[in-house]
């Protein structure tokens, strides 16, 4: 099995054509219900177990819920013109005050599902200019378009579901 590559080691070519809108679009609509059906057969047991310091499946599912703030807060920041993108808390603070594993796995989900389907409507709703504005990826310290936002916000998704299943896989599930 290839091994995990953390995050924030992540680096990202952010060149991304226009016409690759409506797929990553596609992708980011989709992120709910593969979610959904990863979990949908799981107990709360296997969705709460931590493995040492790292999240359960369930936090896991609440991060993505947690994200869907930045991730509007930046487009904002896009169409309003900024230079740079607004930060993330790169010690993910938010989810780890949440307690995930206390809420109800099917709370989350629809929590994700309706903020999701917000961001996704927004960007649906998106001209060709509006996608080819750029702005600095704080983080990154490289500039990106709106485009290239949909893409990391897609792999950011695919990267904790990659973590769920690999827990999943741990569970014998």
């Amino acid at each position: 099995m290839i091994s995990e590559f953390p995050w924030f080691e992540r680096q990202f070519t952010l060149d991304l054509a226009v016409w690759m809108m409506p797929n990553i679009i596609e992708r980011l609509r989709g992120t709910p219900a593969r979610l959904e059906e990863m979990v949908a057969s799981l107990d709360t047991a296997v969705l709460t177990r931590r493995e040492g310091e790292d999240w359960s499946i369930q936090e896991n599912a609440g991060h993505l819920w947690d994200l869907e703030a930045l991730w509007n807060g930046r487009l904002d920041d896009f169409l309003n013109g900024e230079r740079v993108l607004r930060a993330a808390d790169l010690t993910n603070r938010k989810t780890y005050e949440a307690n995930h594993n206390a809420s109800s796995i099917r709370d989350i989900l629809t929590a994700f599902r309706r903020e999701r389907t917000a961001f996704v409507a927004r960007l649906d709703g998106l001209d060709e200019a509006e996608v080819m504005r750029t702005a600095l990826h704080p983080r990154l310290q490289q500039p990106m378009t709106i485009v290239d936002h949909a893409f990391f916000v897609a792999e950011h998704d695919d990267h904790h579901l990659a973590q769920i299943t690999r827990l999943r896989r741990q569970s014998d599930v």
